[in-house]
């Protein structure tokens, strides 16, 4: 993947992010066409782009692509909210099976992890050589 590139910088940060539904609970089966779609929508109107993500039974993996400006609790932030929102907004009647009490989609947590074009041991090795 090409770096990008600001007046005085240069960058590429890349995440991988997982959603866990709340309780575990299997309220993605059959709708996670439409969870893809949600979530590419609120990344086009950001500051953000979903570069790839795969949806299963109960969880999602996200792989975004951000800018140094933008924090990654915000995009994960942005990313449960809104898609809690429109998700309910969307299929009420199916999500009501599995959350009856709320209006609740994601669990409290989240695994975020950076990623890069690069492995450790390369870039090790790189500073080791520098000098």
């Amino acid at each position: 993947m090409d770096y990008d590139r600001n007046n005085h910088s240069k960058y590429l940060l890349m995440y991988h992010i997982i959603f866990v539904c709340k309780y575990r609970r299997n309220a993605l089966i059959g709708f996670e066409d439409s969870l893809k779609d949600i979530l590419i929508t609120i990344a086009s109107k950001s500051d953000f782009e979903v570069v790839e993500m795969e949806c299963y039974k109960n969880h999602i993996h996200i792989l975004v692509k951000s800018k140094p400006k933008i924090s990654i609790l915000s995009v994960i932030r942005k990313l449960m909210q809104e898609s809690t929102y429109l998700m309910w907004k969307n299929h009420k009647k199916h999500l009501k099976m599995y959350y009856w009490k709320e209006n609740t989609l994601w669990s409290d947590g989240y695994f975020c992890c950076t990623i890069g074009n690069v492995s450790k041991k390369t870039i090790t090795e790189y500073i080791r050589s520098q000098g």
